[in-house]
């Protein structure tokens, strides 16, 4: 325990040093900044912040420095001053959300470049970035509470309907459209399997798309057209369809579209079966993410397998 004390008070130094080394940078930089400002009047300005009061072979050279610079220069109109461009050094080529007092400051300095390092705790405070925030729709959750008082997997309530028309199908839409059709009926009927391709030291070759069972229906992974979209990628999985004994090897986004249906059947199942504890609300949210998730997998998204 004293151990772990010790180690936790470490680091904790360690942070507090740290942060009141960035507070030294930025106040040092603000001190700077004001000092532009104010050093500028109007019966002596300050030469760098008004360039228009240069020589025109000073304005040049001024012109050709701020054009090195990694944000670019703005171009005026004629007669105005030519602001100068605010380097921002951020990870990624991305634009940082700078802090709101930081911002207004670097605005106010018109013909200076100022260079800020990104610190990623200005991203972690939220400021200038968008929240995940949600609102309940009172016709879903009207459709969902009725469905609710008894639940069923039949698409003859409209709960279910409207997740089949604006989910379920278009999820399980492929380009082999016999071959779709009998995939979600084997997921409404929970007999639907779906298997990783066994690794083995046999070289990559084409095969069909359908495989039969049996000792040389397990492979390594198959670089063939996916059954289901009759596209060309390499087939880490198969499904099988009931208790039929064929095979079928799909991509990686038809195998994503598959199991977000399958994962919502899932869980309706549950509620049905009186499995999950929790309120109408909290399942009805439950519900709203599994329809996002079939969205995001038709739209071609997927999580890929690490090793």
């Amino acid at each position: 325990m004293v151990h772990e004390a010790n180690v936790k008070q470490a680091a904790a130094e360690k942070q507090l040093k740290e942060a009141q080394g960035k507070i030294d940078v930025l106040q040092a930089e603000v001190t700077a900044l004001k000092t532009l400002v104010l050093t500028s009047t109007p019966s002596s300005p300050n030469r760098q912040l008004h360039p228009q009061l240069q020589s025109s072979g000073t304005r040049g050279a001024s012109r050709h420095v701020r054009n090195k610079s990694a944000s670019g220069a703005f171009t005026s109109s004629p007669g105005k001053p030519e602001p100068s461009s605010i380097s921002i050094a951020a990870k990624e080529d991305r634009e940082p959300a700078v802090p709101a007092l930081l911002s207004l400051i670097l605005c106010l300095v018109p013909g200076h470049s100022v260079s800020v390092t990104f610190d990623p705790s200005w991203q972690e405070r939220g400021e200038g970035l968008c929240t995940d925030s949600r609102q309940m729709d009172s016709v879903l959750y009207a459709e969902f509470l009725l469905w609710k008082e008894n639940p069923s997997v039949e698409r003859s309530s409209a709960f279910l309907s409207r997740i089949y028309r604006e989910d379920i199908e278009p999820c399980l839409s492929f380009t082999r459209s016999e071959l779709s059709q009998l995939v979600q009926s084997a997921v409404e009927n929970n007999s639907l399997t779906i298997e990783p391709v066994a690794m083995s030291a046999l070289p990559m070759v084409k095969a069909s798309a359908i495989e039969c069972g049996g000792p040389n229906g397990f492979r390594a992974g198959i670089e063939t057209k996916c059954a289901l979209s009759g596209m060309s990628r390499l087939c880490r999985h198969r499904i099988k369809l009931g208790d039929k004994g064929s095979y079928y090897y799909i991509s990686p986004s038809s195998r994503a579209r598959i199991t977000a249906v399958c994962n919502f059947f899932t869980y309706i199942r549950y509620i049905q079966q009186g499995l999950v504890r929790h309120d109408a609300e909290q399942m009805f949210w439950e519900v709203m993410r599994l329809r996002r998730e079939m969205t995001v997998a038709k739209l071609g998204f997927y999580l890929t397998d690490q090793g």
